[in-house]
């Protein structure tokens, strides 16, 4: 779903920009409100998990493969505002390290796969929450339900961007039933791993997991004759030990995910590209403007071994994609207030 210069005109090219800049400034102050000193680096840790998973390239049909796009898995795991950035910042680490995605198409790809994955994704779970079982098995199958829907979402948004802006005159009736038809099958995929992940980290930490936030009905106390809100427990010294090791088992999932795995990935052109090959509509691509970089492609230059140079790109990427990431939503997090009310002073 990477769209390279030159499918989309410059105007249109544009108005995508300046609705991306947009929208990261909105989710810029959204994040906030979901972020603090603890939900922070494991944001940073999503971007890079979600940056080696895209690694991994699935097969879907003859001669076809795809990839995860990571909003809807972003979105429910730290906050759609969160998730938002953290595919932006996948993006952004992808066109100017790997010349994977235009840099002047960087707008669409941010409206495309940042905004509308998310956004889609966000509300179709959220509807499914309020309608299933307060389980913890009903967040995973909200998980892949928004997950599968949010990929073929992207497709028509592509469909319609290119029907503004698209720089070859193939119909666009041909373009929406082949973008629609083949991401429809990626968004299996999509959803796959995104209940996986998502079940994985609910049942080690559920407090952990953004959209599972009020799973667990807050429980009242009758003070003079009034409900008033329990006071939430003390987190255990266990419980805190196990959130550094969620982060550091995120972590080298990563790393090994990008630097090993991904060899063995499919060959196979994506989505886009197998469609833009087929239907004509990348006539007009453009080089791209960081074709020279030492990671173009996904490989470390000047170093033969196919498989030491992919691996190496990999772990490259993940560690500037962490700290990039960590470094944005540490930025951006709420910051505790000290609590200075008399109750507070009790020893």
């Amino acid at each position: 779903m990477h769209v390279p210069d030159g499918f989309i005109n410059a105007p249109v090219s544009a108005v995508t920009g300046v609705v991306a800049a947009g929208a990261v400034a909105v989710s810029l102050r959204g994040a906030r409100r979901e972020l603090d000193e603890k939900t922070a680096p494991l944001a940073g840790l999503v971007a890079a998990f979600i940056f080696a998973v895209q690694m991994l390239n699935f097969p879907v049909a003859a001669g076809t493969s795809g990839h995860l796009l990571g909003g809807a898995l972003a979105a429910i795991l730290v906050g759609p505002f969160t998730g938002v950035l953290c595919v932006s910042v996948v993006l952004l680490m992808q066109g100017i390290l790997f010349a994977d995605g235009g840099l002047t198409a960087l707008g669409v790809n941010i409206t495309d796969m940042a905004i509308v994955t998310t956004v889609v994704s966000y509300a179709v779970f959220r509807g499914l929450v309020k309608v299933l079982p307060r389980k913890k098995r009903s967040i995973t199958v909200a998980a892949f339900v928004s997950a599968l829907l949010s990929v073929p979402a992207a497709a028509v948004a592509f469909t319609l961007i290119y029907a503004l802006g698209g720089t070859t005159d193939v119909p666009i009736t041909k373009v929406a039933t082949a973008m629609i038809g083949v991401h429809v099958l990626i968004g299996i995929g999509e959803a796959t791993i995104t209940a996986l992940t998502v079940g994985a980290v609910i049942a080690v930490r559920p407090d952990l997991v953004y959209g599972a936030r009020g799973l667990q009905q807050q429980l009242k106390l009758r003070v003079g004759g009034e409900l008033v809100d329990a006071p939430a427990p003390a987190v255990p010294v266990a419980a805190r030990t196990s959130r550094r090791k969620v982060w550091a088992v995120g972590l080298v999932t990563s790393l090994v995910l990008a630097g090993f795995v991904s060899f063995y990935a499919s060959a196979s052109p994506d989505g886009l590209e197998k469609v833009a090959k087929d239907q004509g509509i990348d006539k007009n691509t453009k080089k791209h403007h960081t074709e020279n970089s030492p990671l173009a492609g996904y490989g470390v230059k000047d170093i033969s071994d196919a498989r030491i140079s992919g691996g190496l790109a990999g772990v490259i990427g993940v560690g500037v994609t962490v700290v990039a990431g960590t470094g944005i939503f540490w930025t951006v997090r709420r910051r505790r207030t000290a609590d200075v009310s008399p109750s507070s002073q009790v020893a």
